[in-house]
């Protein structure tokens, strides 16, 4: 018997916490002295890592009694243009090197997508550790994350506003009850449930701190969280209401000018921070973030709020998919006057092409249709592109989150 044949695909579970956990640290290659490093222990990864395999779906295969190839998927769920989709977290992803080139790590992703979209997870976010490794596998570019460095003397003025600022534990109520409200109006942005927020902290400091902005009737409008450490002020998530909550936020950074040579932090969004800053002469680097992938194209077409034009509007194109056969094809699509969407598989002549991962991109609105248009992501008439460009909503996508 060859060793393909000895292998079989299953669920993994709570038992098996102790070859899942090895795979991970072998493939990301994570030593004790890494650990060490950031304060982890041993024994503190291992319960790190143990949520996984109680809360998400975990697949893996095995020769014999041994693990050796294995993804896990998160039950999570993200704001698309103000409505709620349920979205399948790929993470945990890894294969032992004597295990690779079988296949395995393909078929896995397979099953994990058809389980989505058996639990109506339409859409599926990951971080990638190689973006044409799942380029390949339908994912694609859907988020920025910028960095920036402002020195101590760029800090802005302090200017007067209503309200104040506190410092507070991170677990305070009032982070997640800004972060309720922030997340109802960010384009692609995780609405964190337990899990998601658990995830959100696993690998911080223990000195990050919060610092909450109050209006002037005592409303949390915005917050800080952050870390002081060798003259350096590094901001993890900045996330305010108003422009009034932006500026309280900053006056408190500006206010460890006597304490700190630089601020460090990060964007999660496509807006510069030098064009607000009075000197905007500032370090800033810009990079791909997540990754997404429509999993059932006839199910998120159905779920996704396209722009109310007042008008009906049926386009036929051909779509593309290199793992899911459900989402080749010629397809139809009509959207209402109201912009609800319906998607069915056609036999119209097609006007226009484009593969999974463009269908993505655009939808999210990362790129928008006449750029995908213009580098050929996007084969088709003019008009087709006008028409799409006026059924997409516009807005930046935003995440924040890691797992």
């Amino acid at each position: 018997m060859s060793r393909l044949d000895r292998l079989k695909m299953g669920k993994v579970e709570t038992k098996h916490f102790q070859q899942f956990n090895e795979l991970l640290r072998y493939v990301f290659q994570v030593t004790k002295k890494d650990l060490q490093m950031v304060g982890w222990e041993e024994r503190e990864i291992a319960l790190a890592k143990k949520p996984v395999l109680d809360q998400a779906d975990v697949l893996g295969w095995f020769d014999g009694e041994k693990l050796v190839s294995q993804l896990a998927v998160y039950p999570f769920q993200v704001n698309i243009f103000g409505k709620s989709f349920e979205m399948g977290g790929l993470t945990g992803v890894g294969t032992y090197p004597e295990y690779a080139n079988m296949g395995l790590m393909y078929k896995l992703m397979s099953q994990a997508l058809a389980d989505m979209r058996e639990r109506k997870q339409s859409i599926s976010y990951l971080f990638p550790y190689s973006i044409p490794y799942y380029r390949r596998r339908g994912w694609e570019i859907v988020s920025d994350k910028m960095t920036f460095e402002v020195r101590d003397v760029q800090l802005p003025k302090i200017k007067k506003v209503p309200g104040y600022v506190e410092r507070l534990n991170i677990e305070h109520p009032d982070v997640r009850i800004v972060y309720k409200l922030f997340s109802s109006e960010m384009h692609v942005g995780m609405l964190r449930n337990d899990l998601a927020w658990d995830e959100y902290w696993r690998w911080d400091v223990d000195e990050l701190t919060a610092a909450v902005y109050y209006d002037k009737t005592h409303k949390p409008q915005g917050y800080l969280l952050y870390w002081i450490s060798e003259d350096v002020l590094h901001i993890k998530e900045m996330v305010y209401m108003n422009q009034e909550a932006r500026i309280g936020l900053w006056n408190f950074i500006g206010a460890h000018f006597s304490m700190v040579s630089k601020v460090v932090g990060n964007i999660f969004m496509n807006e510069p921070l030098s064009f607000w800053l009075e000197d905007g002469d500032i370090k800033e680097t810009i990079s791909p973030y997540f990754m997404a992938r429509i999993v059932c194209a006839k199910q998120f077409i159905s779920q996704y709020p396209f722009k109310a034009t007042g008008t009906n509007i049926q386009l036929t194109f051909m779509l593309e998919d290199p793992m899911l056969e459900w989402n080749q094809g010629t397809f139809t699509l009509k959207v209402n006057a109201n912009g609800r969407g319906e998607l069915n598989q056609s036999n119209d002549v097609p006007t226009f092409s484009l593969d999974i991962q463009t269908l993505t991109t655009m939808l999210l609105s990362y790129k928008r249709p006449s750029y995908l248009a213009a580098i050929s992501r996007l084969k088709g008439n003019t008009q087709d592109v006008e028409i799409l460009e006026n059924m997409i909503e516009r807005q930046t996508p935003y995440f924040s989150d890691y797992y």
